[in-house]
């Protein structure tokens, strides 16, 4: 995003607003308010995606998937990697959904050679990755120490990418913040983070620069700022309300832009490469920007890294003052959803293709026409079983893609597209319960095997055809897709990595709210309990076998003791209340 703007619109507003004691946030690239910034030279009544456009993407443009550090690595305590925040913060009872941890998750740190076969097999042009400042810099102080095996780790899985042909794509921060400089110094909220990020920046380009061109700084600036210092939802758990999103902010957008500077002057001309960033908040509580800082910021942007997932309609609305003091009393508005837009998994996922396209014209129309790389696009499933059929999945990148090729023919430049993500991963603090993947993965094997989802044969075609070449062939695409699952794949226990008591006990209650007399009539309860249907008979039937005997032993007690048995004394307790009740009448 042109910092510029972003600078000058951030004094504006600060300099409005000050009387009031209120404040107006920036808008995120992932379209959450993006009506605040509506202008006349901007259309905002086209809300329909119209019909399906055939067509290709434009020459060179690059198709790839993410992933990021904390999410798949694991190891976090191997070959002298220090401790992150999301380290400490998942090893705190009750932060993240089953109490699970990132502490193996995909073991990609030991795996990342399978996981780019995977890429080569789906033709992908690039793949979009973090490194963890702790995994390299323990402390986070580069005059401390530097870990070597961190170092190397990275230098592998370069060197394998680009010896397939496949380019990578850094991110510097993805929200693993080293542990120590957040209990040393209060992390993002204070001003030292700026130069010791540069500090960090600065080994990484002097290590990787000579083969990685594209870099991000800073992955939704938005989550670490308002979710880790105001609502404490993710590390560090902080709950600083009305002002720790904005002093986050602040100092995120100054080491943004004192890293493109050093880029800019060590390193730019010998290696030419490009920096980009995702942008943020403001606040008449923020510290403001002086004309120096202004001028520093301004401009320190080669290309726009836009991660977008879903839309919100928003509308005005005022809070009491008896609220209190916080980012989202501040804004003055209200997220808003259509109840008739579909949501296959994360409750805050709507599928709105539409809104992708008018996000990248707001773009063209509002910053200057930028680069834009699509950094991260997809959706997730939240069920007991993952149907490795994701036909959801399909027709969500079918539409999407699609209104992104409608702006490319509007003429936005939008240069490439990543699928996010490679693989299920841990989702933050919803833990394994939700995935993201184009690959399943088995998160109770202890080699975390991986498996294709049928959506991986639809993307990869897409990026074959660099596009949609005709109907016929799209019709085709999906149902051979599809028949690459099985009936002994389809479904897969999804289930995430807890106690086996604990598990024993969250089945015995799913069991029970599915019961037709405890059931909620909401098609989102309805789905889950057709799919945990579908998983029990699955285990019944021994049809999976990726898990161990306990497991499917357990399974069977549930399919052919528990149910039955529950049903019995169901049919048994109507039948006495009939008796009582007719005993009672005569």
């Amino acid at each position: 995003m042109k910092f510029r703007r972003l600078v000058d619109w951030f004094e504006r507003r600060r300099r409005r607003r000050m009387s009031q004691g209120a404040v107006l946030r920036i808008c995120h690239v992932l379209l959450l308010a993006l009506g605040i910034f509506a202008s006349e030279d901007f259309d905002w009544t086209k809300n329909e995606m119209g019909s399906f456009q055939y067509g290709t993407f434009p020459p060179g443009f690059s198709w790839g998937a993410g992933s990021s550090a904390y999410q798949t690595e694991g190891a976090w305590d191997k070959d002298g990697k220090g401790k992150s925040i999301w380290d400490v913060f998942s090893h705190k009872r009750g932060t993240i959904d089953r109490n699970d941890t990132g502490d193996s998750s995909c073991d990609g740190y030991y795996k990342f050679k399978d996981d780019v076969t995977l890429m080569k097999d789906m033709k992908l042009n690039h793949y979009l990755f973090s490194i963890s400042w702790p995994r390299i810099l323990p402390s986070g102080i580069r005059a401390d120490y530097i870990n070597e095996k961190g170092l190397d780790h990275y230098d592998n899985l370069i060197n394998m990418l680009l010896e397939n042909r496949i380019t990578p794509i850094v991110t510097l921060y993805h929200w693993d913040l080293p542990q120590a400089l957040e209990e040393r110094y209060g992390g993002w909220q204070n001003a030292s983070m700026i130069n010791f990020f540069n500090d960090f920046a600065n080994l990484c380009f002097e290590r990787f620069g000579n083969r990685v061109k594209n870099w991000i700084t800073f992955n939704n600036p938005w989550s670490v700022a308002v979710e880790g210092y105001e609502t404490g939802e993710h590390a560090p758990g902080l709950k600083m309300r009305g002002s720790g999103a904005y002093n986050a902010a602040h100092n995120i957008i100054k080491a943004h832009a004192k890293v493109w500077h050093t880029y800019d002057a060590q390193w730019r001309s010998k290696q030419k490469g490009r920096k980009s960033a995702q942008q943020g908040l403001s606040s008449s509580r923020l510290p403001s920007f002086s004309p120096h800082e202004k001028s520093y910021i301004r401009g320190t942007c080669d290309f726009l890294g836009i991660s977008h997932f879903t839309t919100r309609y928003i509308t005005q609305k005022n809070f009491p003052s008896s609220r209190g003091n916080s980012y989202f009393t501040d804004r003055d508005l209200a997220e808003l959803v259509d109840p008739n837009w579909p949501d296959p998994g994360s409750e805050w996922l709507y599928s709105v293709p539409w809104g992708f396209r008018r996000l990248l014209g707001f773009v063209k129309t509002q910053y200057g026409d930028p680069n834009i790389y699509v950094t991260g696009n997809g959706v997730s499933e939240k069920m007991m079983c993952t149907d490795l059929c994701d036909d959801w999945r399909i027709q969500y990148f079918r539409d999407y893609i699609n209104e992104m090729l409608k702006a490319v023919k509007d003429g936005v430049n939008v240069k490439g597209y990543t699928a996010w993500s490679l693989l299920d991963k841990f989702e933050w603090d919803e833990g394994y319960s939700e995935r993201f993947g184009l690959y399943y993965v088995d998160f109770m094997s202890k080699t975390k095997p991986r498996y294709p989802k049928a959506s991986v044969q639809f993307y990869k075609r897409i990026i074959s055809s660099n596009g949609f070449p005709n109907q016929r062939e799209i019709e085709s695409w999906k149902r051979k897709a599809l028949e690459t699952c099985t009936s002994s794949n389809q479904l897969l226990a999804a289930v995430p990595t807890f106690k086996y008591n604990e598990r024993k006990l969250q089945y015995n209650l799913l069991i029970f709210f599915c019961l037709p007399f405890q059931l909620k009539a909401s098609p989102r309860n309805m789905q889950t309990c057709q799919r945990f249907g579908l998983c029990m008979m699955k285990f019944s039937n021994r049809n999976i076998g990726v898990f161990g005997d306990p497991l499917i032993s357990h399974m069977e007690m549930v399919t052919e003791i528990v149910i039955p048995t529950v049903c019995t004394l169901c049919i048994l307790l109507s039948a006495v209340f009939l008796m009582f009740l007719l005993r009672t009448r005569i």
